[in-house]
């Protein structure tokens, strides 16, 4: 494992959003949902998300995630993705969301 420094931590911005729709990503190669996340100051951002095994449209809006908010776009498929949800896989390689588990402020930093 390679270790970072402090300073490279703080330049990742890994911050709280809350989802706001979800809608099925037909042309993505691997099952996957778009997500639209509000960010609060940050504005609105939308990513894909490869969650489908473990979550279904209808319970994911409204819940709080943590994204990478600073990493640069990156096209998947037709779709821009403007944010890095993220997750930890389980023992079948499937993504479970990282939790927040009271409600935060929408772009609250991890700190």
């Amino acid at each position: 494992m390679q270790t970072i420094s402090w300073n490279d931590f703080e330049k990742v911005e890994l911050r709280a959003g809350t989802i706001l729709e979800v809608a099925d990503f037909p042309q993505a190669r691997k099952p996957a949902y778009k997500l639209t996340v509000d960010f609060g100051p940050l504005g609105i951002k939308q990513s894909s998300a490869q969650i489908t095994k473990h979550y279904t449209k209808d319970e994911l809006p409204g819940r709080q995630i943590l994204g990478v908010v600073n990493f640069p776009k990156k096209q998947i498929a037709n779709f821009m993705s403007e944010f890095l949800v993220t997750g930890l896989a389980d023992e079948n390689g499937d993504i479970v969301l990282t939790a927040i588990d009271k409600p935060v402020p929408n772009g609250s930093k991890l700190i």
